[in-house]
């Protein structure tokens, strides 16, 4: 089949249809791609409406204009308060909800992640909602939407290091006697692995000044500063290294804030096989510093609950709406139908490329959760490990040609993402209201040298369940960033797709707000 190509007319737009046949263009380093929806002769085409044209004009100007973000600041430093791990730029979801939404309208994040597209929106004057199976992710996105009273929080983070520090050399031996009934056995040796003694001290004099605290706003903030010490690119004050892109490995040899030597070390060398030595601060120290640090992040949300936008500096002041944060799995939000006019997410990579929990769970370990609890709620993640018995053959023709040309392992591994991500976009047509938008960002996979092609599944897998004309901008990555953990066969990303679907505004009574299940 010949590759041809059609462009819109009369509209003034620089996407470009595609027919099927896995080609597509490139204009100033954005690829857009138009899934079709009507065969014919010699290849399939998407046959638009006047109105349709307008809106696709309007989205694809969003995508032509530049995805990149380089050389520009996130423009927000609440989104500095905690490392996570592959985190978007603050500009993608600022870009659409500008774009495609006005002051009050509604903006879900179904994964919401390190909580971008949940700041954005309440930081412009949106109702943000979102949810998360990732118990640090909900922590993290409520305490990053939450006014609290500097001036108050600067005072008792003082006092609870004061406190903790005192606790440390006068009570050791009844803290100590806490710890050893702190956690179960499985999460005790866990914690023992990948914490000093002192540490494990220090940090439970901590956590005990946190949950004397009352108010519960100031308590889950100050529970971060604590996680946030914990989880780091290659400081920290665990036994770990690298936290921050989920792969941890433990080094050899540590010596402490009080100059004890923890593993193997000589002033003759490094022990062989020896990562480095790492050298642990003070936990009383990192975590004060950490809360005034954060202090300064979220001076702006704390200061009132009207913004003044800085991209737009002409426009009146939006008032800010609190955002609605908690426990939710995407595969089933819990939302009534057509109730939301705009969705950006960035759903977890496919063959569980970055493990979220892996690094999460060294400072969820401290606050209640067990390593079994943790490792029953990292299976609920789009893409954890773990395969489907087999195929039901649910999804279009062409992803599943894709899914059956991989050794059986793996094929179902990426049927069960697909799957998955096909109930997703399930839920996520059935919550939007006519002629709403959702924006999805994505990667793609190379296995063994074959490229996935996951974002034109997805696509594929959208224009099944009955979104329209779905569109595809490449963006090309920082080189330093998003950088995919080593222990993975996916190779480095130098680039990620940002997804648009859009929801027909009217739809046949069959699947409008009810689309089939996807089984």
């Amino acid at each position: 089949m010949s590759r041809r190509r059609q462009s819109i007319s009369p509209v003034k737009t620089r996407v470009i249809f595609v027919y099927e046949t896995g080609n597509y263009d490139t204009n100033n380093g954005i690829i857009l791609h138009i899934i079709s929806h009507r065969h014919s002769k010699g290849g399939s085409i998407t046959m638009i409406s006047v109105d349709h044209q307008v809106a696709l004009e309007r989205l694809s100007g969003i995508l032509d204009g530049g995805l990149d973000f380089h050389d520009q600041k996130s423009g927000n430093a609440v989104h500095r308060i905690h490392a996570f791990p592959a985190k978007f730029p603050p500009q993608i979801p600022r870009t659409f909800i500008q774009s495609l939404t006005d002051p009050g309208d509604t903006v879900l994040d179904p994964m919401m992640g390190s909580g971008t597209t949940v700041l954005e929106s309440f930081l412009l004057g949106r109702k943000a909602i979102g949810y998360d199976v990732d118990p640090l992710s909900v922590l993290l996105s409520k305490t990053k939407t939450t006014p609290i009273h500097q001036e108050e929080a600067l005072a008792l983070s003082k006092e609870i290091v004061r406190r903790a520090n005192d606790a440390f050399y006068r009570w050791r031996k009844e803290i100590e006697a806490e710890l050893c009934v702190f956690w179960d056995e499985k999460t005790r040796d866990f914690v023992n692995y990948w914490f000093s003694r002192d540490v494990q001290i220090a940090l439970k004099s901590i956590l005990n000044e946190i949950e004397r605290i009352e108010d519960e706003d100031l308590k889950d903030f100050f529970k971060i500063c604590f996680s946030a010490i914990i989880i780091t690119k290659t400081g920290g004050i665990s036994l770990a290294l690298d936290l921050a892109h989920t792969r941890p490995h433990r080094v050899r040899s540590a010596i402490d804030w009080n100059g004890n030597v923890i593993g193997q070390y000589s002033e003759a060398g490094f022990p062989p096989g020896m990562f480095h030595l790492k050298r642990i601060r003070s936990p009383f120290e990192e975590f004060e510093r950490r809360c005034r640090q954060n202090l300064m992040f979220i001076r702006d949300i704390s200061s009132g609950t009207r913004q003044t936008d800085f991209f737009t500096p002409f426009e009146e002041q939006t008032e800010r709406i609190t955002p609605h944060v908690s426990y939710g799995d995407a595969q089933n939000i819990p939302l009534a139908s057509s109730c939301i006019d705009l969705v950006v997410t960035s759903p977890p990579y496919a063959m569980n490329a970055i493990d979220y929990m892996r690094a999460h769970k060294f400072s969820l370990v401290w606050l209640g959760y067990s390593i079994s609890n943790l490792t029953t709620q990292r299976k609920k993640y789009i893409g954890s490990e773990g395969v489907m018995d087999g195929y039901s053959h649910s999804l279009p023709g062409g992803v599943m040609e894709s899914v059956e040309r991989l050794d059986r392992k793996k094929g179902l591994a990426l049927y069960k993402y697909y799957s998955e991500m096909k109930n997703v976009l399930t839920e996520t047509f059935r919550v939007l209201k006519p002629g709403g938008t959702a924006v999805f960002v994505v990667g793609d996979s190379t296995i063994r040298g074959q490229c996935l092609h996951i974002p034109e599944h997805l696509c594929a897998i959208g224009k099944s369940i009955g979104f329209s004309s779905p569109l595809i901008g490449t963006r090309r990555l920082d080189r330093n960033r998003r950088m995919m953990p080593a222990s993975t066969k996916i190779r480095r990303m130098h680039e990620e797709y940002v997804l648009v679907f859009s929801k027909p505004s009217s739809v046949s009574p069959g699947s409008a707000d009810a689309p089939q299940s996807s089984g």
